[in-house]
């Protein structure tokens, strides 16, 4: 019987843990009855549901982050909703080191769940235009919704599926505006810790010229002002408080954690993350 050989590679030390338990061991889904204690949307009896509606989660990231996607696989790897198809990928510009090719590649061949964009890897400087206009190209199939997310934000997939389920599918944009006291979807634009557009909006900005000769400065700053010059995005919706900042890390967008959260942004340390997964019970089912 032909042996198979184990490869290390040499990440991170936490990294190498998460790797090899995410590859010898299968997740599995977390059941929709067994969400946080300490949320106020509970649901009951909800397996005779049907998916309503997709969502396509892109994690904008760095090729050398290996420790955070591992670590990011098992978050949303126990998450799942009854209501909605959710895809979460971790989205990238092209590779540049040897190692990150090889790196990578084990990633892909294990999870496929890597877009990689024809860019130079940065942050305000075409990115997120790149994703966008991207997908309508690469993708085998569209979804109702595509969300673009930090990945230093935890996203809780229940309560989002959730406030997502009543709002229009074209037209949308969706997410946390700012500035941070305004509570008008219209202004100003949606944080960059993680908005949403429906499919159509996707479609324009892969086509319009508006964006593509507008794709240097703040990326979700862009974002708003290519809907307003479009004219696009009649429907906006700003989730607040249940999108904020991790408490004491931005005094103007964050406050003390809540029971009905989506979204925590500026998560950059790991007892930030502990403090998190602990408040809302994340390993409850086998405490």
């Amino acid at each position: 019987m032909r042996k198979k050989k184990l490869i290390l590679v040499a990440f991170p030390s936490l990294a190498v843990v998460l790797f090899i338990f995410i590859i010898f061991f299968s997740i599995r889904l977390k059941s929709p009855s067994s969400t946080a204690t300490k949320s106020i949307i509970i649901l009951q009896d909800t397996s005779h549901l049907e998916s309503r509606f997709s969502l396509l989660i892109g994690i904008l990231t760095r090729p050398d982050n290996y420790e955070r996607r591992h670590f990011l696989r098992l978050i949303y790897g126990i998450q799942s909703s009854p209501i909605a198809k959710i895809d979460v990928k971790f989205v990238f510009c092209k590779l540049t080191k040897p190692e990150q090719r090889t790196y990578v590649a084990l990633e892909i061949m294990r999870f496929r769940d890597i877009i990689i964009l024809n860019c130079t890897e940065n942050m305000n400087s075409g990115k997120t235009y790149a994703y966008f206009s991207s997908l309508p190209r690469i993708l085998p199939q569209h979804y109702d919704y595509v969300m673009k997310a930090d990945d230093d934000v935890f996203l809780r997939l229940v309560p989002l599926a959730l406030s997502l389920q009543p709002l229009p599918r074209s037209d949308m944009y969706y997410g946390f505006v700012i500035p941070c006291p305004s509570m008008n979807p219209f202004v100003h634009y949606m944080s960059g810790m993680g908005f949403i557009l429906s499919w159509d909006l996707v479609q324009w900005i892969a086509v319009s010229d508006i964006p593509a000769n507008d794709t240097f400065g703040p990326e979700d700053k862009l974002v708003g002002k290519w809907l307003d010059m479009g004219k696009k995005a009649t429907n906006r919706f700003s989730n607040k408080p249940a999108m904020y900042d991790y408490p004491g890390t931005n005094s103007r967008c964050s406050h003390d954690l809540i029971p009905d959260t989506i979204a925590v942004h500026r998560l950059k340390k790991w007892e930030q993350w502990f403090h998190v997964l602990s408040f809302f019970n994340v390993t409850e089912e086998l405490a």
